[in-house]
């Protein structure tokens, strides 16, 4: 099957039976493996579901050869993600060993007041995951520690964790090192930096707007003597620990010069990582050796050459006595981002065959009947971000299959691909955590001990940047044109 015609004349219902199997696996592989499912099961179930569409590609004529070569190059796509995602991992770990990330840390834990506490909690949970690029780390560390420190004040824990879980996603969604900030403009093709800049129009208010509120509520609230012995504890673990001291944050300025520079994603999170390993040297000598040569076996050239390796490749390890802290610093390196690269991989799969047979496009045309503005196509996507986060409960699948889904059309349109990218992570970013079945309102749910749907209403952030994002679409605002479009584009 070769003809336009042939591929706008597949019954609909056809269309939607690859999609259909997928949520079926999908649903399956959450109910089964819980937390787990992204780690594999969700794996299989894209390279199933992309065996199924290549089964209705067979029947419709076309040939394996060409679903094949569809396949390797909507790989092709992700492949600078994926080196990206593997410089963010190498650059986790040596922010870890070198003391970058926990001299952010430091200070973040160092504004807590008791007399605002909700806004300080989302001051500190933004400012660490965007050290650390992981609403999920942040959470099961520093908002366990918020969510303990707010039961003994007998402050509302519901409301706490939204601070946490607002925080927790503003931080992952602006900070470079995260895997969805970096998945959303590999699947439309938008430089990293520009993507993170343009997130910003409707990040950044729905976090103010959470500021106003929380700090609203924390004036109407009356507590008790916080207790910051927790919190000094943790402090002072860290200066035990590592040498606190301004040139440990270098590399985090370095990083944000680059940025700045416009210099590329990759080598900028490259050069970030390397200068990590050399700020370890010179300002954590100790640490570096206790990790790379913890038998004294080795010379200490050879243990820091080691430590420097291990921290790029595997991530970093450290034990502080506080099992909390532990896991909040141990982490990082290029093994680390291994499961997202499958993920990626698998999820590109089926959406090239998806979109090569026609099945892709015949769904589109479905929804965009509806489609008269630029609105209205925005409206769709975040709808389309959120069913999906609803339908197949993965925050992943619900930022690749939009992008591979609406791409073309926003192009058609003649709307630059950074207006897509925002918008996927306005949805399927921030609207996964307030999903009880979703394996991100899963893990919030568990890890903080509310159960979704009581936090949810306080998940000021998660829900107003949706909202925005649709705001920004009818009203114009902030949409960015395309700098050449096509023909047909301009006058659409």
């Amino acid at each position: 099957m070769t003809e336009e015609t042939d591929k706008r004349s597949i019954p609909l219902w056809l269309a939607l039976l690859p999609l259909l199997f997928l949520i079926t696996m999908l649903a399956a592989s959450v109910s089964l493996f819980n937390d787990n499912s992204s780690y594999g099961p969700n794996q299989i179930a894209l390279l199933l579901a992309a065996g199924a569409a290549a089964l209705i590609g067979l029947y419709l004529g076309e040939t394996w050869a060409d679903m094949e070569r569809a396949m390797v190059e909507g790989i092709s796509l992700a492949l600078k993600a994926c080196l990206i995602l593997l410089a963010v991992g190498s650059l986790i770990g040596s922010w870890m060993l070198a003391g970058t990330a926990p001299a952010v840390i430091y200070a973040g834990l160092g504004i807590l007041d008791p007399s605002w506490f909700y806004p300080a909690a989302l001051i500190i949970c933004a400012l660490v995951a965007v050290s650390i690029g992981s609403s999920w780390t942040t959470a099961g560390t520093i908002g366990i520690a918020l969510m303990g420190i707010s039961q003994i004040m007998d402050l509302s824990l519901p409301i706490t964790a939204g601070a946490v879980i607002s925080g927790s996603y503003f931080g992952d969604k602006m900070s470079p090192l995260s895997d969805t900030t970096n998945l959303a403009p590999a699947m439309v093709g938008v430089d990293l930096f520009v993507h993170i800049r343009h997130m910003a129009w409707t990040t950044v208010p729905s976090f103010l707007i959470s500021l106003v509120l929380f700090t609203i509520i924390g004036l109407n609230t009356e507590a008790a003597a916080a207790p910051v012995e927790s919190i000094e504890s943790a402090r002072s673990l860290l200066r035990e620990n590592y040498t606190i001291a301004w040139p440990t944050i270098l590399p985090l300025v370095l990083l944000l010069v680059l940025a700045m520079r416009k210099v590329s994603a990759f080598p900028t999170i490259s050069i970030g990582a390397l200068a990590g390993c050399v700020v370890a040297l010179i300002w954590q000598p100790e640490l570096v050796q206790s990790f790379g040569n913890p038998e004294g076996d080795l010379s200490r050239w050879a243990g820091s050459i080691k430590a420097l390796f291990v921290a790029l490749a595997d991530g970093f390890q450290i034990s502080t006595g506080s099992d909390s802290l532990d896991s909040l610093l141990s982490r990082g390196g290029m093994s680390s981002m291994l499961n997202t690269v499958w993920l990626i991989m698998s999820a590109m799969c089926f959406g090239g065959v998806m979109e090569h047979t026609g099945l892709l496009k015949r769904i589109v045309d479905a929804l965009l009947k509806g489609v008269h503005g630029t609105g209205s196509l925005i409206t769709t996507t975040v709808l389309t971000g959120i069913g999906m986060n609803i339908i197949a409960a993965d925050q992943y699948i619900a930022i690749v299959l939009p992008g591979r889904m609406y791409r073309v059309e926003f192009a058609r349109r003649g709307l630059a691909p950074q207006n897509l990218s925002r918008t996927l992570e306005d949805a399927g970013t921030m609207t996964s955590a307030l999903i009880p079945w979703n394996t991100c309102g899963a893990f919030m749910a568990a890890t903080l001990g509310v159960p979704t749907l009581a936090y949810a209403p306080y998940a000021f952030l998660n829900l107003m940047n949706p909202v925005i994002a649709i705001i920004y679409g009818i009203t114009n605002f902030r949409i960015v044109p395309l700098e050449n479009p096509e023909p047909e584009a301009a006058t659409a």
